[in-house]
């Protein structure tokens, strides 16, 4: 690690300092232009993703950018683009698919352990009301972008096909932003996926993947350590300690994606197949949809 950027300066100096970082900027153009940096992750607000991503690409910097990537399909579309035209690696941070536990369930549904998958039960859902990031329009709010990203991505990992429908309803806050949703994504030869996100409670927060021999069940399915196995036996992998505590549950596994980006680089490759190009572009789409029949709009939409 070799730098840090924040909008505050004392925040970008206490950070580097923890992590023993040597340089730390005030500003993102600062570390834009720093020549040590190969490769930027981009852990800022919803709403910046798409500025502070382009910024790094003009000056020639791979991207790992916090999902969702951008807030509607038309930015992504136009971050990709850019990406492959500078020939420069640019991903969606979908941590969950780099777990060993997704790796493992991707292992058992190609090799037919499962049957034909049939659907998909996932929910996912905190208290977070009085979150900022959650409520306020202007922070790019809503459980879709926040939490359905979660959701709709474990879907796809499942059935590996666009869904030819959706269907979504939902409530929203005084700001216009969703609070809680549910939708069904509905796949060839009508098997579906059913979606709950929700700020307002806490949800059970795991997938079921049901084929026609069985089922898989992610629990924490998004940062999952543990499944229950088609077998209906739990199956464990423990996450590797880091120096520090970690703020939030099992950021541990945050190196899983960490790592494959890396890996990607080195390779000379400009996406990792876990989380294409493509399956963003296609999470956006699904995003935008399922907002639009609730009637969440952005100024940037």
């Amino acid at each position: 690690m070799v730098a840090v950027a924040a909008r505050d300066k004392q925040r970008a100096e206490e950070f580097a300092k923890k992590h023993e970082m040597p340089k730390h900027f005030a500003s993102y153009e600062e570390l834009a232009k720093c020549s040590d940096v190969d490769i930027v992750y981009v852990g800022a607000l919803n709403p910046q993703h798409f500025d502070i991503c382009m910024l790094m690409l003009e000056n020639g910097k791979h991207i790992l950018c916090e999902k969702p990537l951008c807030l509607n399909h038309k930015q992504a579309k136009k971050l990709i683009q850019y990406a492959e035209i500078k020939k420069l690696f640019l991903m969606e941070a979908v941590w969950s698919r780099f777990f060993p536990a997704y790796q493992y369930v991707k292992k058992q549904i190609a090799s037919g352990v499962l049957g034909e998958i049939q659907e998909v039960e996932v929910s996912f859902g905190f208290q977070l009301e009085d979150v900022d990031r959650l409520k306020k329009k202007d922070m790019g709010g809503g459980t879709v972008l926040d939490l359905g990203i979660y959701t709709i991505q474990v879907s796809q990992w499942a059935f590996q096909e666009p869904p030819q429908q959706i269907v979504a309803k939902g409530e929203l806050n005084s700001e216009g932003v969703d609070v809680d949703v549910e939708a069904e994504l509905i796949y060839s030869g009508k098997r579906k996926s059913k979606m709950h996100t929700s700020a307002k409670k806490q949800l059970d927060n795991k997938a079921v993947i049901k084929g026609s021999k069985g089922q898989i069940t992610l629990l924490q399915f998004w940062c999952p350590t543990k499944i229950i196995d088609i077998d209906g036996q739990e199956k464990e992998w423990v996450l590797p300690k880091g120096k520090l505590n970690t703020v939030y549950q099992n950021s541990e596994g945050l190196r899983y994606e960490a790592e494959a980006a890396r890996q990607s680089i080195l390779e000379g490759k400009l996406q990792n197949e876990n989380v294409s190009h493509n399956d963003s572009l296609l999470f956006a789409q699904i995003e935008d949809e399922i907002r639009k029949q609730i009637g969440v709009v952005f100024p940037e939409d």
